[in-house]
């Protein structure tokens, strides 16, 4: 065990050395990541509401989610009760999230076997209101026969078609198969309206290139084409967010934000070490988000 000191607290690392991959990944590494990508992945999670996926004896023996703040979490851990479903017509349910809002609690969460944070496209408001999103997803996810080539040409038609209602996209590589558009929203609009508007737009998409994109939810949609999941815009849902890592394989990749010069054929995911380097080098691209978060 070891005992870090972040932000004044003391957070204890237990079996830093046990591997949580296949290649030798273990959780001294997760927490060693997350303290280096801190500061660009918490204004990230600022005043969003956190889920977890956490993998306590490692990705190959699988994860499982968690909403609640554990009982035992340390009391200076930020959480807060809030519906779960707001706007729902099933009944209310009150989920008391944790928020994490500086390096202890991302090496707590490290320490619970957390590899992947994921957020909704809401904040909380200065009361601990929910407010409108401000800002919508688009995950663009390959069938079968189809992969990260396909979701790029894919990314350029929805970005076109965000354009022209005057919003910028912004991709992310999801860490796992596909590609994330992130834009920003001025906050007028509430989480149903824009989860309604995100529909249309990718089944008006989908209907014009019926040979390459779907707009269905269902696998058997999506043999050799690139399903535009426009349903992470629900108020009750959450997408992996930029720069955590992703339990998928044998090694693991991050939701890494990039540029669109990138975005030619053959890019791959990234790894968290090739992240930890652009980000030395070249800064964060999610600088160009403007308000986003």
């Amino acid at each position: 065990m070891t005992v870090s000191r972040a932000d004044g607290r003391a957070v204890r690392i237990s079996n830093p050395g046990k591997p949580l991959f296949e290649n030798g990944f273990t959780k001294g590494d997760i927490v060693e990541y997350y303290r280096a990508v801190a500061t660009a992945i918490l204004p990230q999670l600022a005043e969003r509401p956190v889920t977890r996926i956490r993998f306590p004896e490692g990705v190959d023996q699988g994860g499982f989610f968690e909403k609640n703040t554990p009982r035992y979490a340390p009391a200076w851990l930020r959480r807060q009760p809030l519906t779960a479903n707001p706007g729902s017509t099933k009944p209310a349910k009150t989920v008391v999230y944790p928020f994490v809002v500086d390096v202890a609690g991302l090496e707590w969460m490290a320490n619970q076997a957390v590899i992947e944070f994921h957020t909704p496209q809401w904040r909380i408001g200065s009361r601990g209101g929910i407010r409108n999103p401000d800002r919508l997803v688009v995950d663009l996810d390959p069938g079968e026969g189809a992969g990260l080539d396909e979701c790029v040409a894919a990314a350029r038609l929805v970005r076109a078609r965000l354009g022209d209602a005057g919003l910028e996209a912004y991709p992310v590589t999801s860490g796992g198969k596909g590609l994330h558009l992130y834009a920003r929203l001025p906050g007028r609009r509430t989480a149903r309206a824009v989860h309604a508007w995100t529909r249309d737009l990718a089944q008006q998409l989908a209907a014009e290139h019926p040979d390459t994109l779907v707009a269905t939810v269902g696998k058997e949609h999506r043999l050799g084409r690139v399903f535009i999941d426009w349903s992470q815009n629900h108020p009750a849902r959450s997408t992996a967010t930029p720069y955590t890592l992703r339990g998928k394989g044998a090694a693991p990749t991050v939701a890494a934000p990039r540029d669109w010069d990138e975005l030619v054929p053959g890019v791959e995911q990234l790894g968290p070490e090739e992240v930890l380097a652009r980000l030395r080098a070249d800064g964060d691209p999610t600088s160009a988000w403007g308000s986003l978060p």
